[in-house]
């Protein structure tokens, strides 16, 4: 998942997630599919994404089949989007108060609501339920159960008893 953080402290680079990978060539036109790995579809004409290959600027993208055909500034042929298959696609953080994303939650302390320390979030699992804190010791926490939390620091629960035992 995205979502923002603080502008990054001097002298170090801004912090970007990985939000989808390019898939194969479509057509002969220079056309890729993209699977999004976000719900914010970051694929808005003029939109820089990152890649292990430097910059990609989107000029068109539409949906299509559950997925994204993109064409890149610069990929004018299908030998130039063979070529990008499989780079992963980085942007920038996007600020939505009151959501909680996977780069904040991991690392942090693990709390319950009347302050007993419980672990360190390792992970966090996809699951059909509600999605997981993994802790560092193998415990899992249904994220529903979080009810407040500072990003990348600390993050308080409200668990039934016996959910860790």
């Amino acid at each position: 998942m995205v979502s923002g953080v603080g502008p990054a402290p001097p002298g170090s680079q801004p912090v970007e997630l990985e939000i989808g990978r390019i898939g194969k060539a479509h057509g002969l036109a220079g056309e890729v599919r993209v699977d999004l790995w976000t719900e914010d579809s970051r694929l808005e004409e003029g939109s820089v994404l990152s890649s292990d290959r430097g910059p990609l600027t989107v000029v068109a993208s539409r949906p299509h089949q559950g997925r994204h055909l993109v064409r890149f500034d610069g990929v004018h042929d299908r030998q130039a989007a063979e070529a990008l298959r499989g780079l992963v696609l980085r942007a920038q953080p996007i600020e939505r108060p009151g959501t909680l994303w996977v780069h904040e939650l991991v690392g942090a302390d693990v709390e319950s609501s009347d302050g007993r320390h419980l672990g360190v979030v390792a992970a966090v699992e996809a699951n059909p339920a509600s999605d997981l804190l993994v802790l560092v010791d193998g415990g899992l926490i249904p994220l529903r159960f979080v009810v407040s939390h500072t990003p990348g620091e600390r993050v308080v629960v409200e668990v039934p008893d016996g959910l860790l035992d």
